[in-house]
């Protein structure tokens, strides 16, 4: 089964890291990506840019294009992994030991189906 985990956070105390900061929450968690490739769980991890540089497609007639993501939190989904885990209760072991390596924020953890399938591994 495929699970996403879906990574949130304060976007301005993200990009407000220095980039040794940056390059050590990324050494830490690349720690945990090795392993989950090595047992091949890990799937595509993904780090979306800022919000900033994000456009949200209203679908209002007619459909309206908006700079930003408006998100209505004071966390942003900031990227997500997706992994290949028996049950949801393994899919949160594997959070919680991000967490350990990126603390702050929150990860949610939801099974997902393939929306095309034959397009992903």
């Amino acid at each position: 089964m495929q699970f996403a985990i879906l990574c949130y956070n304060d976007e301005k105390v993200v990009t407000s890291w220095t980039q040794a900061e940056d390059d050590a929450v990324m050494a830490r968690l690349a720690v945990v990506h090795d392993r989950l490739t090595a047992e091949g769980k890990l799937g595509p991890a993904i780090r979306l840019r800022p919000t900033t540089s994000a456009r949200t497609l209203r679908k209002t007639q007619p459909p309206v294009v908006l700079d930003g993501p408006f998100a209505e939190t004071k966390e942003q989904l900031l990227g997500f992994y997706i992994v290949h885990c028996e049950t949801h209760d393994e899919a949160l072991d594997i959070a919680r030991e991000l967490a350990i390596a990126n603390p702050g924020g929150s990860y949610e953890v939801r099974p997902i189906s393939l929306f095309l399938p034959g397009h992903m591994t």
